[in-house]
This record gives structure tokens, C-alpha cells and sequence, in this order.
């Protein structure tokens, strides 16, 4: 059986950091998932930081859309992030109805697998509206797909300038 762990907060809250740790408390090898496309140099310094902070100890699998190409049966996994995942979709259609179906099958396909998940994931929403539409439309996918996730979740952290909140335990 899965078990599926949602952290989420705000930009520079101290998530990745969480799922790491957690990841390394429950298994000596765990996975690390990285959805990320590097769209630029800036942030391919950030995922290069990401990497140094962690050890060899670490399977890492670069990952953009498909999760489910990978067989992590009876693995931890840190899949970092839902956001960066979201947007790898998204951005092929900006569809925000299609973008969310295909997700939400690709999540359930993943997941079937028993293994610890422990998704990352931010929350935008918690901000003012955008201006901009294609912003709004993402954000709401963001939101949606991040209710998804937590109401699957048998555990869900918000982290809180590093510090962790529980807000959902089974």
C-alpha cells in the first residue's frame, strides 16, 4: 500500500528541505524526483544548489511530466514539485481542464504503486489575484491539483518560515 505525504508552503519555506529530511529518516536510499525543466540559467543554479545539498545517498531521477516511467515499488520518494510538474503540462496546451485530467490520472497511476511519496508543493494561492489571465488559470489549476493531492494524502505538512505544521494526519 502507498502512503503519500503532501508538503506544501510558500516560496523559500523551507519544503524541499522538510521532504529531505523526512525522506532520510524513513529509508537510507531514498528517490528524489525532479519535475523541473531549467527554462534558464538562474534557475538552473537553483537546481544545481538543490543537487549539492544532497548526498550520494540519494537516487535521482530527472523527470518532467511521465512519474509513472519510473518503478519506485516499496521506495521513499521526495517528488519535487507538483508547481514545476504542473507547469511542464500547462504549458503544452494552457488548458487548465485537460491540464488537470491528465495530472490527476498520471498522480493516481504513480501512486498505485506501495511505496512512500512525498510530494512538494507550493501555494500560490495565497497571494493577490494576478492581472494576468494565464497566471489565474494556472493558479487555479495549482489549487485544484493541490486539493487533489491533499485529500489523497495520508499526511499534509505546511511549512511556516521552516517551521512544519501539521495540518492532516492519519
Amino acid at each position: 500500500m502507498s502512503k503519500i505525504i503532501l508538503i506544501t508552503g510558500g516560496q523559500r519555506s523551507g519544503k524541499s528541505k522538510q521532504a529531505e529530511e523526512l525522506a532520510l529518516s524513513l529509508a537510507e536510499n531514498p528517490v528524489y524526483v525532479a519535475t523541473a525543466h531549467v527554462w534558464d540559467e538562474e534557475f538552473g543554479e537553483r537546481v544545481r544548489r538543490h543537487q549539492e545539498r544532497r548526498g550520494p545517498q540519494w537516487t535521482n531521477i530527472e523527470e518532467e511530466r511521465y512519474l509513472s516511467r519510473h518503478d519506485l515499488t516499496g521506495r521513499v520518494a521526495v517528488i519535487d514539485c507538483v508547481t514545476l510538474w504542473l507547469t511542464n503540462f500547462f504549458f503544452e496546451q494552457q488548458d487548465v481542464d485537460q491540464t488537470l485530467q491528465a495530472v490527476k490520472e498520471e498522480f493516481d497511476h504513480f501512486t498505485a504503486n506501495d511505496g512512500t511519496f512525498i510530494f512538494v508543493t507550493n501555494e500560490i494561492g495565497s497571494g493577490g489575484v494576478s492581472v494576468d489571465a494565464v497566471q489565474r488559470r494556472f493558479t487555479d489549476l495549482q489549487g485544484w491539483m493541490n486539493q487533489y493531492i491533499a485529500q489523497r494524502a495520508d499526511e499534509v505538512i505546511l511549512m511556516v518560515s521552516g517551521i512544519p505544521v501539521k495540518v492532516k494526519s492519519i
